[in-house]
């Protein structure tokens, strides 16, 4: 579930105890602060003891159900095929002393559950949890349909999320909107006004902020940034760059660019506490906090980072975006991130105090691009001009980040976007 994963809650069962199961089947549904999915069984079995209740909170690591289970007498016909393959290479391999006939006639066994397994019709082979399908029969909805749903969960398997999500978007042609029972609920106190409800994500992710604040000391350095060429460099090459790429260039891969330059000049910010050592990591995965329409925030992480273009962080920076705020992102699209950045300009806000993403040691809030007055200073003298200027926000984990590092770290990231190159080619 990632690093920075220690605990998830049960949404949903998805069996009863006595059910068959079948490998790779969805037995619960679960939530972090990040994404929700579903718990497939690595076994194919029997269901014989539920460990935790809806809306338990579970560690990672710990027991969720116990499986009764005989791969070798399953009747599910992917374990057979497994299981006789292992026999199969183990006889042949490691057994010459065995009679050939008997090798032969487990070959036999092996190709016959192959052709079984080749004969399945493609649409049975999707498989969906019996909560999908019943929403699927009671809504009508047909194979064809369940296809083309685009699917969030493990492997992309279709979650009740997805379907959800697929029969509201038909409205109005559906007789009753479709909703989620785990949402908050509003309560009408009289003219006190009302009392709402937080949501399961506002939940976590209130907790996620409050241990991370009990976690890290806790320390900001501001710097003001005159990115005027940053801006006119942009203006110039954005319609071109949409042109040849496709992908609208935002200031996000600008920033995210800056701060990868940085982060290779000062390692010790792309790290992680481990008890009294410090993880110092070798990849540099940018998480970019992306708010949601209901209220809600999300990281998602562009994996090895310093290793794209400018072209590849502006692809990665909008397909990851779109996922978010469209709910299609995957959980591991969340995970294993070591430095976070945060865009609160696109709010008006002039700078923030964000908090450290855990088990990260350092967040980036970048603030709002404004025309300002400024002084110039050139070989004549000094005059006032207007130009574009922002602030960068430093929160970083003084436990091991002191200040002169944090605030030597946030002025790199500014002499990189001030010393923009007006004939830079991406």
């Amino acid at each position: 579930m990632g690093e920075s994963v220690a605990e998830a809650t049960l949404i949903t069962w998805l069996k009863e105890v006595g059910d068959i199961i079948d490998a790779d089947e969805s037995i619960v549904e679960i939530a972090t602060d990040k994404v929700d999915s579903d718990v497939p069984s690595e076994f194919s079995g029997k269901l014989i003891e539920k460990r935790f209740n809806i809306d338990d909170t579970i560690k990672v690591g710990e027991v969720i159900a116990v499986i009764e289970s005989d791969d070798l007498k399953n009747e599910n016909i992917t374990n057979n095929y497994k299981s006789v393959k292992n026999i199969t290479e183990d006889l042949v391999e490691t057994k010459p002393i065995v009679e050939s006939s008997i090798v032969h006639e487990t070959s036999n066994l092996f190709d016959k559950a192959e052709s079984v397994i080749n004969s399945i019709p493609t649409e049975i082979k999707r498989f969906y949890s019996p909560l999908v399908k019943s929403i699927a029969k009671k809504e009508n909805l047909s194979n064809e349909e369940l296809e083309n749903i685009f699917g969030t969960g493990k492997d992309k398997r279709v979650t009740k999320k997805d379907i959800l999500k697929y029969l509201n978007s038909k409205r109005p042609f559906i007789s009753e909107p479709i909703s989620d029972s785990k949402k908050s609920y509003t309560e009408d106190v009289g003219s006190r006004g009302q009392l709402i409800e937080m949501s399961r994500m506002g939940k976590l992710i209130a907790n996620h902020m409050v241990e991370s604040k009990k976690t890290s000391a806790h320390v900001q350095s501001f710097v003001e940034v005159d990115v005027t060429n940053l801006w006119e460099w942009r203006e110039k090459i954005k319609k071109s760059f949409f042109s040849q790429t496709q992908e609208k260039l935002t200031f996000t891969p600008l920033f995210i660019l800056a701060v990868i330059k940085a982060l290779r000049d000062f390692p010790i910010l792309n790290s992680s506490l481990q008890g009294e050592s410090i993880f110092q990591k070798r990849n540099i995965n940018i998480g970019m906090a992306t708010s949601l329409s209901d209220g809600n925030l999300i990281v998602p992480v562009i994996k090895n980072a310093d290793h794209l273009n400018l072209i590849g962080l502006t692809k990665a920076v909008n397909d990851l975006s779109y996922r978010a705020r469209n709910n299609q992102l995957l959980p591991e699209d969340v995970q294993d991130g070591t430095y976070t950045v945060t865009n609160v300009g696109n709010f008006g806000s002039i700078m923030g105090t964000p908090i450290i993403n855990q088990p990260q040691v350092g967040i980036l809030a970048i603030g709002v691009i404004r025309k300002m007055p400024s002084v110039i200073e050139t070989s004549k003298g000094d005059y006032i001009g207007i130009r574009k200027k922002l602030i960068l926000s430093h929160s970083y984990d003084h436990r091991i980040i002191n200040g002169a590092v944090g605030g030597q770290f946030a002025k790199n990231i500014a002499n990189y976007l001030e010393q923009w190159d007006l004939n830079f080619s991406f």
